[in-house]
């Protein structure tokens, strides 16, 4: 990871608690590469190599969890957003909006009418 995307991450990242348990061995930088690392190759959690000193795979995937938690990445992509967009680097005639996942509440919800999955009674045949 170069350092200007560091500089632009680095501020973002939520600070550490004051009693946290143990020492902080690996710094957030080599933590977030080791992130991108799985990410970007495509690879199962447990195949991130040790030798590349990125940390444990516990301690990248912890640091994933406790940032997502934070917004971190969300943070991130507004912030890379604005960016772009005060860059003119932003095609806006591109852009599409998707609504097929918020809900559109229009006065009282209807009950929805559940079927049963429970098994039934077979007919009586004497």
């Amino acid at each position: 990871m170069d350092d200007d995307s560091w500089a632009l991450i680095e501020p973002l990242l939520p600070p550490w608690p004051e009693k946290a348990p143990g020492p902080r061995p690996v710094p957030d930088r080599l933590g977030l590469q080791g992130i991108l690392y799985v990410l970007r190759n495509d690879i199962a959690w447990q195949l991130l190599p040790v030798e590349l000193g990125f940390g444990s795979v516990q301690t990248c995937w912890r640091r994933l969890e406790r940032w997502q938690q934070a917004g971190l990445f969300d943070q991130l992509h507004h912030v890379l957003l604005a960016r772009l967009h005060a860059a003119g680097e932003l095609d806006w005639s591109r852009a599409c909006v998707d609504g097929s996942h918020v809900r559109a509440k229009k006065g009282e919800p209807t009950p929805v009418r559940r079927r049963s999955t429970g098994g039934r009674r077979a007919a009586n045949t004497t």
